[in-house]
């Protein structure tokens, strides 16, 4: 059976949003993104880890089971490496555990329509993916959606090669690498929405509300 442990990326500095986005209620009482984007990667993954500089924040908002890893941010606070780092750190993490996934569910922490149901049929469809893939993810316009999709643990080697070369964009490793695009329709693309401004918050909020 295919096995899949999701990270999620909490390093951001919500500089657009004004202050950290990954503790937004989307509504009074609600749960917060955060925890939001935990509670659906624990319903359609083995194993969750948030990856942030800030464990002490987010840790007592999370569930016992979702492991907090220590972004190598935290020693160099003025300047955070970015989520292909980040990537980098978590995947060697996981290739040091027992017993190592297949696959990594990347996904950022500011995606307030996640689904379960959309994230559990991509998971599904992992066993048909070519060995040679080194990633499955949503594709738009010629670009990659790299924080909605699956990562071989086994990629790990390469993408530290990219990273030790200086690189820290994803669409210029992904384009240079065999990945397998996972077909997006209307309803789940709908599901990689993020929220990174006042604007993009405040209209989301309008669209959800009935």
């Amino acid at each position: 059976m295919t096995t899949v442990a999701a990270v999620i990326l909490a390093g951001g500095r919500s500089s657009r949003m004004g202050h950290d986005k990954a503790l937004i209620a989307l509504s009074p009482g609600a749960e917060t993104l955060i925890q939001r984007v935990c509670r659906v990667a624990l319903a359609c993954a083995d194993g969750v880890t948030v990856i942030t500089p800030w464990g002490d924040r987010y840790r007592p908002l999370l569930p016992a089971s979702v492991k907090v890893l220590v972004e190598q941010s935290a020693l160099n606070p003025e300047r955070s490496p970015g989520p292909v780092v980040a990537l980098g750190q978590a995947l060697s993490e996981l290739r040091a555990a027992a017993p190592v996934p297949d696959w990594v569910l990347l996904l950022a922490c500011d995606m307030p329509n996640l689904s379960a149901a959309v994230l559990g049929q991509w998971r599904d469809q992992l066993a048909e993916v070519a060995p040679e893939a080194v990633a499955y993810l949503p594709q738009r316009q010629g670009r990659w959606e790299p924080l909605a999709g699956f990562y071989r643990v086994s990629a790990l080697a390469d993408l530290q090669t990219y990273i030790d070369s200086g690189g820290r964009s994803f669409q210029p490793w992904l384009n240079q690498r065999p990945v397998t695009p996972i077909a997006l329709t209307k309803q789940t693309a709908a599901t990689l929405i993020n929220l990174n401004t006042p604007t993009d918050l405040a209209q989301w909020q309008r669209q959800a509300t009935p």
